[in-house]
């Protein structure tokens, strides 16, 4: 547990940062809620002045950072306690290797494989990076992340600088993200645009994402997705899914909203009724990923789907090589 108080300068490349991206890129410990509890008793501020987690910084501003309860050294410092990969894992991470360069990687990560470990998750994503980190002197470091039960498309930046770049493409539109869904019902209008924003709704079997209400406009997040209908069975549909905004659950509320929630979603209704020859499991993909390199050129991957949605493209007849390009 660090025992002091600490101050940071905003650096010229993280002009624009949103503070809770700032954290998960010097302090990847420290998650939304932790984050949100420091800035509403005033723990984290910028400058003198409290702030929220979606605070944007600008060079030269001083982030107030208090003690935390775990050990915070640097994210490129791996601890000594954290061991190399093992041969086994070393394999897990480079089967879901699509692209690397010196920079970065861009994985495909299996559907129920998770990003970050809990009390009953001993393997997951964040787990391999800290070994990884030991073995090439520097943690790498998640850009974004996707539900455990989402496959699909994740970035990995190699290095600080590069999380801290990538970190402010990620907050804008630049970044081109397709994901893949199949849906119960067909949607209607065959495309669209979502545009509904979301509220937490916490139970006893975990979080959700709603549309918010009147009244409820302080704590609501704005949520944008774009829409369209690849094809369609009586019963299904395979749609295309393009997020304007990256809230928490957001596809799965957002198609749940409006009638077709993604099939096999248990948190959001898609596992009911579902035909008995489909896989009991979120049919949901993220396919595509298109974004300016920071060092030069463009970032370009494809996810092939995970066995789960292969049998059930086939089941209904789809033909995802249609829309290859």
């Amino acid at each position: 547990m660090s025992a002091e108080v600490k101050r940071y300068e905003v650096s010229a490349d993280e002009d624009g940062m949103r503070l809770d991206r700032w954290f998960k890129v010097h302090f990847p410990q420290v998650n939304f809620a932790y984050l949100n509890k420091l800035t509403r008793t005033g723990q984290v501020r910028v400058g003198a002045g409290r702030v929220k987690p979606n605070h944007r910084l600008a060079t030269g501003m001083d982030i107030r950072v208090p003690p935390l309860a775990f050990d915070k050294r640097p994210a490129d410092v791996p601890k000594e306690d954290v061991t190399p990969l093992t041969d086994a894992e070393r394999r897990l991470f480079m089967s879901m290797v699509l692209h690397e360069d010196k920079d970065l990687f861009v994985l495909n990560k299996p559907s129920g494989f998770a990003v970050q470990g809990g009390t009953k998750t001993h393997i997951h994503l964040d787990g391999l990076l800290m070994g990884l980190g030991k073995d090439l002197g520097e943690r790498p470091l998640l850009v974004h992340r996707l539900d455990r039960d989402t496959s699909g498309i994740i970035v990995i930046a190699k290095r600080r600088a590069v999380a801290a770049a990538l970190g402010k493409l990620f907050a804008t539109r630049i970044v081109k993200k397709t994901y893949w869904a199949v849906v119960k019902g067909i949607p209607s209008p065959a495309q669209g645009k979502i545009d509904v924003a979301l509220i937490k709704a916490r139970s006893e079997d975990g979080d959700r994402m709603r549309a918010s209400r009147e009244g409820e406009e302080e704590d609501e997040k704005s949520a944008v997705t774009q829409y369209s209908v690849l094809d369609k069975t009586k019963l299904a549909a395979w749609v295309s899914l393009k997020p304007l905004t990256g809230r928490q659950h957001q596809l799965r509320a957002h198609m749940n909203h409006i009638g077709t929630p993604i099939l096999g979603d248990n948190k959001y209704g898609g596992d009911v009724d579902m035909p008995e020859d489909v896989a009991k499991r979120l049919h949901l993909h993220a396919r595509r990923i298109m974004f300016p390199h920071p060092r030069e050129g463009v970032v370009d991957v494809t996810a092939p789907l995970p066995d789960h949605m292969i049998a059930t493209f086939e089941s209904f007849g789809f033909e995802p090589q249609r829309f290859d390009d």
